[in-house]
């Protein structure tokens, strides 16, 4: 064998004992993540994000995929001549815009993500708020720009996340892939915000760490990725307006995913290839880690 074959050998296995204490740390803990952005367009990503999902629940970790579809939503929309219309970012969701939301988030997202992890190996399965009331909603309040009351329709406030059915599907052999669609007291459907579900069961679950698969590499400031904040300086860096506009609801995931007794949270680059093994199993990391007071891992370089 040649030396440069031996020393890519090595290197190999220096990589996997550099991984050794995260899949210690980690071992029987409930991880979940809100996969969106490019993640969800490009294929060679979409096919890395499957594989990091089925690497983490064979070493022994309990992986929630939350997902949502926006983008996809507004394309059927548009192809049945239905207009988008959002308020604050919410979409306005009108019972014709419900039939669609759910019919694209369960019917074919949800189903799509399913099949692509079960071609890796794994055994995934599909759920929806409705399934079990996992996700119990009521009816969303909103005020306009200009501080007048809007009806955003069946638009869904989470109320609860009953946790029995998720409990008993991750620490089995399966992954549970939820889609953003709630319950109300009534049976009703409701269209929920897909990072606000991601934290809430995060929450729910007592999830080791809760991580969003993003368009940007991190909270930066002046250029610079801002590897580990705290709360506060999270706090700090919005009243300063250098987290703004898409990161502020984000944040502000990670935060109250935090305050409910969530470990990490982790906002990270979804365009990078197997983005979530090399957060999860790296020194250094990658993206922006969010943790309630400043405490690190053995061995980590932040």
């Amino acid at each position: 064998m040649e030396c440069s074959e031996m020393d890519s050998l090595v290197r190999k296995a220096e990589i996997l004992i550099e991984a050794l204490p995260y899949i210690q740390k980690l071992y029987g803990k409930t991880v979940v993540i809100k996969y969106g952005g490019n993640a969800m367009i490009s294929e060679p990503l979409k096919h890395g994000v499957m594989e990091d999902i089925t690497l983490l629940k064979f070493i022994g970790v309990n992986p929630i995929v939350v997902h949502g579809g926006g983008p996809e939503i507004s394309r059927m929309l548009d192809k049945l001549d239905i207009p988008s219309r959002f308020v604050n970012g919410l979409r306005i969701t009108d019972p014709a815009t419900m039939e669609i939301a759910q019919m694209v988030l369960v019917g074919k997202t949800n189903k799509e993500i399913v099949s692509l992890l079960n071609q890796k190996g794994s055994k995934a399965v599909g759920f929806c708020g409705i399934d079990g009331r996992l996700i119990e909603c009521t009816k969303r309040e909103a005020v306009s720009s200009e501080g007048e009351a809007v009806d955003l329709g069946q638009v869904g406030q989470i109320s609860r996340i009953n946790t029995s059915l998720l409990a008993l599907v991750a620490r089995d052999e399966y992954i549970p892939v939820v889609a953003p669609i709630g319950v109300g007291p009534g049976g009703e459907s409701y269209n929920c915000n897909a990072d606000e579900v991601a934290g809430e069961i995060a929450a729910a679950m007592k999830a080791e760490k809760l991580m969003f698969l993003t368009d940007v590499e991190g909270v930066q400031e002046e250029g610079r990725v801002l590897s580990a904040l705290t709360i506060a300086q999270v706090h700090e860096l919005i009243e300063r307006r250098v987290i703004v506009g898409g990161m502020i609801p984000k944040v502000q995931g990670c935060i109250e995913a935090l305050e409910k007794g969530v470990t990490r949270t982790h906002i990270i680059d979804g365009r990078i290839p197997h983005c979530i093994l090399l957060e999860i199993f790296t020194y250094r990391g990658i993206g922006t880690m969010i943790m309630k007071e400043r405490k690190l891992y053995e061995h980590e370089k932040l």
